[in-house]
């Protein structure tokens, strides 16, 4: 049957993109936050196309949530009980669990810091859920960040053979969330930029098979670098590849773009 609507084919479920803070979500990071909470940031984008999958873009959390839910979020249910419903269902039977960003990220409409504190259920779960449904703010979001296209996780690709997980890194991946969530809620490309960019020495500090592993043939650090020299931000959607996400006011060449979905009655 002919359909003009997408969702008819990839399901009604929002994605999400992730940035700045990224890992202080897992226990494993989190425990060694010396002055916690540490923070990261979740914006909910509408289902407008079929992302690539292994791309940090949550696309098996998204599955999961189309089967149990029958394809649509509950809007009768608490939505920390809906977190931690997907949580559970993902990682049940999962040695290394997940980190709850993809859960909340799904659930949750607008632009989310998200606070975690090992010493509060074992880091496994956020201390806070700051959200900001402002379509202003979304719109700006949606103007100034681009999507470019990477490659999917290698197979064999494993990201944490290497784990330095000094606590004063851990301090600064933290706050590069809170500052990421602070930058995108005054419009700041600036400060949302610089977020960015210190993820990215976070993330290569704390566990550098994150952006090098004998797996991954391309120089993506090479690449990140061009589009931090000539942009105000840039970082990986996840470990291994996936996009990079630019922020600039002008186009990106090869960059497309997303929107953030909002809860209008919340805003």
């Amino acid at each position: 049957m002919a359909t003009s609507d997408i969702t008819d084919i990839i399901g009604k479920i929002p994605y999400r993109v992730a940035f700045a803070g990224g890992w202080i979500d897992l226990p494993f990071c989190s425990e060694h936050d010396p002055e916690p909470p540490g923070s990261m940031v979740v914006a909910q984008v509408e289902p407008e196309f079929e992302w690539m999958p292994r791309c940090g873009i949550c696309s098996s959390t998204r599955d999961i949530a189309m089967e149990i839910w029958d394809g649509e979020i509950p809007q009768d249910r608490p939505r920390e009980e809906l977190v931690e419903e997907l949580f559970w269902a993902e990682n049940e039977d999962k040695e290394d669990h997940s980190g709850v960003q993809d859960m909340v990220g799904l659930i949750y409409p607008g632009i989310s810091r998200i606070d975690f504190d090992y010493k509060a259920n074992g880091g496994q779960f956020p201390v806070h859920i700051e959200t900001c449904n402002d379509p202003v703010v979304a719109r700006w979001l949606s103007s100034v960040l681009w999507v470019v296209s990477i490659q999917p996780r290698p197979e064999g690709y494993y990201p944490l053979d290497v784990k330095n997980l000094d606590p004063a890194w851990v301090r600064r991946l933290g706050q590069s969330g809170a500052d990421c969530y602070d930058g995108i809620v005054s419009m700041d490309i600036g400060k949302t930029g610089a977020s960015f960019n210190e993820c990215m020495l976070c993330w290569e500090a704390l566990m550098p098979g994150i952006v090098r592993h004998h797996t991954i043939k391309r120089d993506l650090l090479r690449e990140l670098a061009f589009y931090q020299d000539n942009y105000p931000g840039a970082m990986f959607s996840g470990c291994g590849g996936g996009y990079f996400y630019v922020l600039s006011d002008e186009p990106v060449p090869g960059g497309f773009q997303v929107t953030v979905r909002i809860d209008a009655e919340a805003a």
